[in-house]
């Protein structure tokens, strides 16, 4: 006769497993009083170019050889750009010590009054430090390096302004909604997005914690406090969490109008995939875009489907473009050891052979 377990004697192991899980948890939080003390350890840069409260940063390399077209990076508005140069893990340092040159645009706070739609951050921001860079480095074109919604911004761009652009890469970029089935994307299309910004304007960052806390509640809010309990003695594995969560954590306000046009056009309407995106008066068609085009992907992503970003390579007119899937999550493409090791090298060594024209030595 099979052994059974009664009911109320399971209802009482989950409930003893919970209290322990969320005591563990508790523990965590006396540690996270040392995120005060982590500071930003940034690769060395200078601002090239600064308006209002967006900058232009220069990473020039010392590498002997050095690749002729530069880098500029477009990362994400929600979150600051410190995830790219993570110490002993970043990506910044590692294009620098293959020979490239290295931009990056910061885009800083918002101002709180601000009415800046994408169209001001593309066409003018992003246009302008485009032309910068084109003109330090001599160069007609340069490789945009777009991460997330950064990505969506450079493809954007570029089909726009193809002519500026030498290579195009794209990591994790929302592209077609309708092949999102992330909590956020649900999310997102159900969202009544002009309630929200006629309200609070800019999207606070409290809210934006909220929100991205409770894409996986368990996870965020007890299974890693619970797990750096038990490896705090392991002070490297402390450093690199306490450096996570001072950036988790240090997230901007979202431009209220980017944020209204970016979760009904490329959200709720699916425009940008439909080619019927208008920015600025400006029909976007991704069929426009015939540069180089290199999507990189994560498998495991919970906040931008994969399938979602797949499809640009589809999209676009482009004959020379690649896609790279890997076995990680959204920050695991940017931010672990796994990155450094599969991630990069591969990014680099297709960046590469698209570079070398006017390599020196």
């Amino acid at each position: 006769m099979q052994n059974t377990v009664p009911p109320e004697n399971i209802f009482a192991q989950v409930q003893q497993q919970m209290a322990e899980l969320f005591l563990g948890s508790a523990k965590a939080y006396p540690l996270l009083s040392l995120i005060n003390k982590i500071e930003y350890k940034e690769t060395q840069n200078s601002v090239v170019y600064s308006d209002v409260n967006v900058r232009l940063l220069h990473y020039e390399s010392n590498s002997r050889k050095r690749n002729r077209t530069p880098i500029l990076i477009v990362y994400a508005m929600i979150n600051r750009y410190q995830i790219l140069d993570v110490e002993n893990k970043s990506v910044i340092k590692q294009l620098l010590d293959n020979g490239f040159d290295v931009y990056l645009i910061d885009w800083g706070t918002t101002d709180p009054n601000s009415k800046m739609k994408i169209n001001d951050y593309v066409n003018n921001y992003m246009d302008k430090c485009v032309d910068i860079v084109r003109n330090n480095s001599g160069c007609d074109k340069v490789t945009l390096l777009g991460y997330c919604m950064g990505g969506t911004f450079s493809t954007i761009y570029t089909s726009l302004h193809s002519e500026k652009v030498k290579n195009l890469v794209t990591v994790a970029p929302p592209i077609d909604s309708s092949k999102d089935t992330t909590v956020f994307g649900t999310f997102a299309k159900h969202l009544d997005v002009d309630t929200v910004v006629d309200t609070v304007g800019n999207i606070p960052p409290t809210l934006q914690h909220f929100f991205f806390l409770m894409l996986k509640p368990f996870k965020h809010y007890v299974e890693k406090y619970n797990q750096v309990v038990e490896r705090s003695q392991d002070d490297i594995y402390l450093k690199n969490f306490l450096y996570s969560e001072k950036w988790l954590w240090d997230t901007p306000p979202i431009p209220g109008e980017v944020f209204r046009q970016w979760v009904k056009d490329v959200y709720q309407k699916n425009l940008l995939a439909k080619n019927r995106l208008r920015v600025g008066g400006a029909h976007i068609n991704l069929q426009d875009i015939d540069t180089p085009l290199l999507n990189v992907v994560a498998e495991f992503d919970h906040l931008v489907s994969p399938n979602s970003s797949k499809v640009l390579n589809d999209l676009v007119s482009s004959k020379d473009k690649s896609l790279m899937s890997f076995q990680t999550g959204h920050t695991g493409l940017c931010a672990s050891e796994f990155s450094q090791k599969e991630v990069w090298p591969r990014v680099i060594g297709w960046l590469t052979d698209r570079s070398s024209e006017g390599v020196f030595e």
